[in-house]
């Protein structure tokens, strides 16, 4: 294989079997429950990273259920995202995220920076409920309920809400373990078109877990919870800050 083969077909690992395809990549029924708390501000200080600053001490859980996306399949997803500032605007930043899908992790962990992990999340109906549980293992470590569609909300609210941009840290680092990219990035959400949109009651509960520390960022009040269902693509990101520079 020649160098300019290698360049030309870098894009994943491994070269001659990528793990994961080229984006962009579109989501169909892309299912949202969404629940925002408020959390204590000293905790959620200290894992924004500069030159992020926080708005105000909310952390939004989501609970995401894709259905069907171009080159993925079907999986579910869940975690907490963080409504941030950069140069006075209004961003989101996203913690760790989980999956239960191993394509999905590595085609958004490694060229856009998403950090994913493999566990097993799932919002469903049951009944008069919209439930969404985040295990890690064995270990439940956060269910989340919503009363099922009990007021519609206003769709183009929601479909602005969905194209701020989101912040993340890219880290890949050298063979010897030294970071050799470490970055700030952005990406959009783009052609996003929400289909349904409901508010309701609901509650969160956070558990302590070694390797998923989803309570690092305590629920003080529940806010306000969102079921949304979307199309929408999830665009290619860029770099808005160099760590290593």
């Amino acid at each position: 294989m020649k160098a300019n083969d290698i360049r030309k077909n870098a894009y994943s690992m491994p070269l001659t079997s990528p793990a994961f395809p080229k984006g962009p990549y579109r989501f169909f029924n892309h299912e949202f429950l969404i629940i925002a708390y408020r959390t204590d501000p000293d905790r959620l200080r200290a894992v924004i990273p500069e030159p992020l600053d926080m708005a105000d001490p909310i952390v939004k859980f989501e609970f995401i259920r894709m259905p069907d996306s171009t080159g993925f399949g079907s999986y579910t997803e869940s975690g907490q995202v963080i409504p941030v500032r950069f140069n006075g605007k209004p961003e989101h930043s996203t913690p760790p995220m989980i999956h239960n899908q191993g394509p999905h992790v590595s085609g958004v962990r490694d060229p856009r920076a998403s950090p994913k992990n493999i566990a097993h999340p799932t919002p469903a109906g049951h009944r008069d409920t919209l439930v969404g549980t985040h295990d890690y293992g064995p270990v439940r470590i956060a269910p989340g309920t919503m009363g099922y569609k009990p007021t519609t909300a206003d769709t183009e609210d929601v479909r602005k809400s969905l194209l701020v941009p989101n912040y993340l840290l890219k880290i890949i680092p050298h063979v010897d373990a030294t970071p050799r990219i470490c970055e700030l990035v952005t990406f959009d959400l783009l052609d996003v078109a929400v289909k349904g949109a409901w508010h309701g009651p609901a509650a969160l509960e956070l558990f302590a877990h070694a390797l998923a520390p989803v309570s690092e960022l305590p629920v003080l009040e529940v806010l306000s919870a969102t079921h949304l269902v979307a199309d929408l693509t999830l665009g290619l990101g860029k770099v808005v800050h160099d760590y290593l520079a």
